[in-house]
């Protein structure tokens, strides 16, 4: 019994030893240990971009502590303080082969208070004793950090480091205009007069800082991109024409008289143009080696208001399109955004091929973002649409690519033309049946006087456009003031005063329109029907305006994801512009009559 017990005892021993080895061997082939690594230094730069939003890029450099050269690291956590995290817009993670997996909002250790992402690499990096590994995590955070005064004062509220797990060396690096004077950093442990600094950086830091400085000019302003549309159309020789079509919106009380923008590298005889087609004949390069440009309003852009505009320009074929001659196949290259140094919401670039032109293998060609392709009877068309454009996109060019190939036959040249002739003999030929036929005696038969509009006084009308253009800037003047009380601009007694005020002529401008109406149907003719498609309409943006407010409320109750929230509300905004430009053109079509 002695004995069974001795050898149940030593059995039970070399069990759990053997189970315990299994388990340690387990877990360093499954992840690095805590001690199997040290962050050797970060490079924390703070760069505010030109319409206010804050680039943030962290390069790390981490070296391997493990004996055993099975030890490995599959991920990365790094983060800041918690109340930064509802301001990040994009996070891209990457080293010289390519882009990481990131997730967004995970835990930092289980520590509370922090926002962290977590990296993860596609192959686990070694970290034996001497492995070197670096690589970079940039953020894209949203321009409500940076607050304008009206003295040209500026105060950004930004993490002052990056907060990781291990202690570090970190160099950090703040990028503002040369213009920009006066820097201060105001920390947890100390302020600092520079716009660089290094510091020895302890585990899990928390330092919420903000950066104070003097900037005058118009180098930061900030401003919503809220769109842009690039179409580039190739013709039957390859010749090339391009449009960047913008959406902007300011976020302050200042003007607005200048923005800068970037076209296409190697674009030529750029011109900018308003919404309504008009010239902006200040507009110019900025430079024009890297593609910069400057587009100027002719009337400053108020605060808090949205304007439109477009640039055109040609581009050379030579670098764009590669020719194949025996196959005539084609070859169009292009990277989708270079050079972009500001924030975009969405933007997208269509290109409309050559009449006769068939796209081959779009699946494989197509990359970049989602894409669609349009098949017409003799055109075919693909646009490709991102979110959130910023200056991630240029960090790794063989991932921001876009590629079109293309058959296309240059008898398809004399296409249009060969219609033409077709058309022109078949009429010709027509006329001389007609004119051939032998004539018979016409009977009197009674003819059918068309219904013409009435004679409508031009007084009339003009009272109808100013009336309505009134209407619509007071409604701009509530949204203005609802933002501005929203941002704490004004105070509400303030806000009340002046909303009764706008709602009050707003009733008076209603009546007079209805009244300007009912005598502008009456007029008949293509009086109604103008009358009939402002209508339609103004019913689609109130529909819209409401369906905003509501998705607006499901999405802040949790209800929608910001992916659905997004699409839904580009939707809504796209339906919103085009029944705008009916508005617009019926307006443009009556001030027309007045003169």
């Amino acid at each position: 019994m002695k004995k069974t017990a001795i050898a149940l005892f030593v059995s039970t021993i070399a069990v759990a030893l053997i189970i315990s080895v299994s388990f340690n061997f387990g877990t360093v082939k499954a992840g690095s240990g805590d001690n199997d690594y040290s962050i050797e230094f970060v490079t924390h730069t703070i760069e505010v971009m030109p319409n206010g939003y804050v680039f943030i890029n962290d390069t790390i450099r981490i070296l391997g502590n493990a004996s055993d050269g099975a030890a490995t690291l599959d991920h990365f956590n790094i983060g800041f303080p918690y109340e930064y995290g509802s301001h990040v817009l994009r996070c891209l993670a990457y080293d010289a082969s390519g882009f990481f997996n990131v997730t967004l909002s995970v835990p930092l250790e289980s520590r509370v208070g922090f926002y962290a992402v977590r990296v993860s690499f596609p192959q686990p990096l070694n970290m034996s004793v001497g492995a070197a590994h670096v690589f970079t995590v940039g953020f894209i955070l949203s321009n409500n950090l940076l607050i304008a005064s009206d003295t040209d004062r500026y105060v950004l509220d930004i993490p002052a480091y990056p907060s990781l797990t291990k202690a570090t060396t970190c160099n950090v690096k703040i990028v503002l205009p040369e213009e920009a004077t006066e820097i201060t950093v105001a920390k947890e442990d100390g302020p600092v007069n520079a716009s660089s600094f290094k510091t020895d950086l302890p585990a899990f830091v928390y330092s919420p800082a903000s950066i104070t400085f003097s900037l005058v000019g118009d180098k930061i302003q900030l401003i919503d991109i809220k769109e842009l549309k690039r179409e580039v159309r190739i013709g039957g020789l390859s010749e090339m024409e391009g449009s960047d079509s913008y959406h902007i919106e300011s976020k302050t009380s200042k003007q607005v008289s200048a923005i800068e923008i970037f076209l296409p590298p190697n674009a030529s005889d750029p011109s900018a143009q308003d919404q309504f087609g008009r010239k902006m004949p200040l507009s110019g390069w900025l430079n024009e080696n890297i593609s910069r440009y400057r587009v100027a309003f002719e009337l400053p852009l108020e605060g808090y208001k949205s304007a439109r505009f477009t640039v055109r320009y040609y581009l050379p074929n030579k670098i764009y399109i590669t020719t194949q001659e025996e196959t005539n196949s084609f070859n169009f290259t292009s990277l989708l955004f270079q050079n972009a140094n500001y924030y975009i919401d969405q933007a997208s670039v269509t290109i409309i091929l050559p009449e006769g032109a068939k796209m081959r293998n779009p699946e494989e060609t197509l990359i970049g973002g989602a894409y669609s392709l349009e098949r017409g009877i003799f055109q075919e068309t693909a646009t490709i649409t991102k979110q959130g454009i910023s200056p991630l996109e240029g960090i790794l060019p063989s991932e921001n690519a876009f590629e079109i190939v293309y058959e296309y036959n240059p008898l398809w040249l004399s296409f249009r033309p060969t219609l033409w002739i077709w058309t022109f003999a078949i009429i010709g030929l027509t006329i001389t049946i007609i004119l051939k036929r032998p004539k018979v005696p016409a009977r009197v038969t009674a003819i059918a006087v068309p219904t013409v509009a009435m004679g409508l006084r031009s007084e009339y009308i003009k009272s109808f456009v100013e009336a309505y253009e009134e209407k619509r800037k007071a409604t701009l003047e509530i949204a203005s003031l609802e933002t501005r009380v929203r941002k704490g601009k004004i105070p509400r007694r303030r806000y009340k005063v002046q909303r009764r005020t706008i709602e009050t002529r707003l009733d008076s401008l209603s009546r007079s329109l209805e009244e300007l109406k009912e005598k502008m149907r009456g007029a008949g003719g293509h009086y109604m029907d103008l009358m009939r498609q402002l209508e339609i309409a103004e019913t689609e943006i109130n529909e819209v305006e409401a369906n905003i407010r509501s998705i607006e409320a499901r999405y802040g109750r949790g209800e929608l994801s910001l992916e659905a929230y997004r699409k839904l509300l580009a939707d809504y905004q796209r339906r919103k512009e085009k029944a705008d430009t009916t508005i617009n053109g019926t307006l443009i079509r009556l001030r027309e009559e007045i003169r």
